[in-house]
């Protein structure tokens, strides 16, 4: 059994050793040296000082010269502390002391391990009998503890303390997973509940699914954090388990420790700021909350602010709360970690030389949308006519405005050109009567006048969408050539419907005049023919032929 277990600790110290040589150049290239450092001073801090590490433990450190600089000295020490380690299972060792010409030298069990010069007395401040003491004690305690990390109970301790990491990161990988399903489920859930005004304030601009899609990803982000952290400390705490691997595993702790540190120190020194940025937060969300209570009750009309329109409530509620957001961000900015450094004093510059010179367009259309609100010369729901674009208006945001033509043609129009153009509203009510529709007929000279217009005004009436008061009436627009031009004219309170009117005020037109024998002579006539163009007696007859087939095939 122990010998299963031995071959069993052996295999996992192999493989873990063989992993984390390959990691070793990660601590190794995350020593940095400091810019303002020299590399004079780095040289000659390498070559005259250095530390002597025994399974991840520093037991002192060696003065060394430029004919036996520090590392060397300090590895030949090591090399000796090993060999009297492994010569012998003894619990106990054996340190001795001799004076020298050089120094004070240190025995282990018989062995010369190291020796203390006066310049380690020096680099330490201290007494050269002293500091040897401290040397051999250090030496002892390492010594007897190589061999006790080396022993049967030591390797299978080592081996179910890995195991129970092992174990436990299992469990965090477990609950990470649960995390990450979990937040998939619920954030959009979130959204709808808490935040479901935001599609209103936005005029759905911002959409939900947008916004817990952004959380998902804050979120999922934070957790592969986490994950990569854990497993990071879980190698670390495997290869602490085995002596032969404390070394790489203090060497990432320590690399990983600090930063981690350092995050923390920054953000408990920075608590203040950020109670002071919660504080802004709430008073501003406050000041948003009772301005929503005022303008809820100027469009409910407890308030009566006189010409304020309850239409202009939204528009302006938005406003003041962009004001107001704003406001809080100067106030904000300066417990904004780094705000004054000289990246972020860039970063503002930068931004307001790409606001100044890329959003002309854009600030003109936003003010333009301001005045469309405001001015209300369209309002959702108005059939308008833009240069060639007619259509119903079906959305009016702050940078266009949106229209359904009578093709059911969606069409976007910038705010700044619907602030230029002219626009013609049919659905606006300039007074009590109404759109004046119209339409233009050629009737030859021949005809009596008084008829002409006593069959266009009957047409007028036959057209469902034409008001009868008041009355229709005629106006000749021109003697042509070969014809009178009357323009029959009608009030229509159905603005969105005139191509409709107009098409049955065509159609009743030119039943009228047919049921009275009467010729349109426009767009063009050259001259009467001989038989009538559709004679009423072939068009009955044509007609009736038609019904009686009808009726033999039913």
């Amino acid at each position: 059994m122990i010998q299963s277990i031995q071959t069993l600790g052996t295999f996992v110290r192999v493989i873990l050793a063989a992993v984390w040589l390959c990691a070793l150049a990660l601590p190794v290239a995350g020593q940095n040296t400091p810019d303002d450092a020299p590399i004079v001073d780095e040289t000659e801090s390498e070559t005259f000082k250095a530390p002597v590490i025994v399974d991840g433990d520093t037991l002192f450190h060696l003065r060394g010269s430029s004919a036996l600089p520090a590392p060397e000295r300090a590895e030949n020490v090591l090399v000796k502390i090993v060999e009297v380690a492994e010569a012998s299972d003894a619990a106990e060792v054996s340190i001795t002391f001799e004076d020298s010409e050089f120094g004070i030298r240190i025995y282990a069990d018989g062995v010369q391990v190291s020796i203390v010069t006066d310049a380690d007395a020096e680099l330490e401040q201290m007494d050269l009998n002293v500091i040897s003491v401290l040397h051999g004690d250090a030496i002892k305690k390492s010594i007897e503890g190589y061999r006790a990390n080396r022993t049967e109970q030591a390797r299978v301790s080592g081996a179910i303390e890995a195991l129970g990491w092992t174990l436990g990161f299992a469990l965090f990988v477990v609950v990470i997973l649960w995390l990450h399903r979990r937040i998939r489920r619920r954030t959009l859930v979130f959204v709808q509940r808490y935040l479901k005004d935001v599609e209103t304030a936005t005029a759905k601009s911002v959409q939900a699914e947008a916004i817990a899609a952004l959380i998902r990803y804050g979120l999922n982000f934070v957790l592969l954090a986490v994950f990569f952290l854990g497993f990071y400390y879980f190698l670390s705490f495997v290869l602490l388990a085995f002596a032969e691997t404390r070394y790489f595993a203090q060497l990432l702790l320590t690399y990983l420790t600090q930063p981690v540190l350092q995050i923390a120190k920054g953000v408990i020194s920075y608590i203040p700021n950020l109670i002071m940025l919660g504080l802004i937060a709430w008073i501003t969300l406050y000041v948003i909350k009772g301005m929503r209570v005022f303008f809820d009750a100027v469009e409910a009309g407890t308030f009566d602010l006189g010409d304020f329109e309850k239409h202009w409530v939204n528009p302006t509620f938005n406003i003041a709360r962009v004001v107001v957001v704003l406001i809080a961000l100067v106030f904000a900015v300066p417990y904004i970690p780094g705000s004054d450094s000289a990246a972020f004093q860039g970063l503002t510059i930068l931004v307001g030389a790409m606001l100044s010179l890329g959003a002309n367009s854009v600030v003109s259309n936003m003010l333009a949308g301001l005045f469309v609100i405001y001015r209300r010369s369209t309002s959702i729901g108005d059939r308008i006519q833009i240069g060639d674009h007619i259509g119903d208006v079906v959305r009016i945001k702050l940078m266009e405005t949106h229209l359904k033509s009578i093709k059911n043609e969606l069409i976007s129009i910038p705010n700044a050109q619907l602030m230029n153009s002219d626009v013609v509203n049919f659905s606006k009510k300039t007074d009590g009567s109404g759109l004046l529709l119209h339409t233009t007929v050629g009737i030859g000279y021949e005809e009596p006048s008084e008829k002409v217009e006593a069959m266009l005004i009957e047409a007028a009436h036959r057209t469902k969408g034409i008001k009868a008061k008041p009355e229709p009436f005629v106006l000749w627009t021109a003697l042509a050539d070969y014809a009178i031009n009357y323009q029959i004219n009608g009030y229509t309170t159905r603005g969105s419907s005139i191509p409709k009117i107009r098409s049955d005020l065509h159609r009743n037109i030119v039943d009228v005049f047919n049921e009275n024998n009467v010729q349109i002579m426009t767009p063009s006539y050259m001259a009467d023919p001989p038989e009538p163009k559709i004679p009423a007696e072939a068009w009955d007859g044509h007609l009736a032929h038609e019904i009686h087939e009808d009726a033999d095939k039913s």
